[in-house]
């Protein structure tokens, strides 16, 4: 049976946050995740990443990469394998575009798809249990040794 386009978005959600959240753990910056298919029928999600480096570049990419894969997902299409500046990741409903700041600027994929509905992706705290106050036994204070034989020195003194 086939899946449902409400099933399918879904899905592609649930990726797309795994893959920004692994961006992330690999010190991706101005991470954007959109929902783009109200607004583009080429993917569901549109998530985009800048790095600093080649090497950064690479490095999110292989993490994402191997994340998606433990999933069963391998992306359909990769692109920029050679370049420097920008690498794509295709996997049908997301589209992964790993960019340099530069390259993000001059492309402005955000300005393409301004209309297209942000996604939060990051993990929200844990909201803990409120502590409850548990009055504390006051506590004997005990002279320090200084104290007690500066008392008995003066004793003796007067004596």
């Amino acid at each position: 049976m086939a899946a449902t386009p409400q099933q399918q978005g879904k899905y592609f959600k649930g990726l797309a946050v795994l893959a920004a959240r692994t961006a992330e753990e690999k010190k991706g910056e101005n991470i954007l995740l959109l929902h783009i298919r109200p607004v583009s029928t080429i993917a569901d999600y549109l998530l985009i990443v800048s790095a600093t480096s080649p090497a950064h570049i690479r490095a999110i990419e292989e993490a994402v990469r191997v994340r998606l894969k433990t999933d069963g997902e391998n992306p359909g299409r990769r692109d920029g394998r050679q370049s420097d500046i920008w690498r794509v990741l295709d996997y049908g409903g997301l589209l992964v575009h790993l960019m340099h700041p530069k390259a993000r600027d001059f492309y402005s994929l955000d300005k393409l798809f301004h209309n297209a509905r942000p996604v939060e992706w990051l993990v929200p705290p844990k909201k803990s249990a409120p502590q409850k106050s548990v009055p504390k036994k006051a506590a004997k204070k005990k002279k320090s040794k200084t104290v007690r034989k500066t008392k008995a020195v003066r004793r003796r003194a007067h004596d």
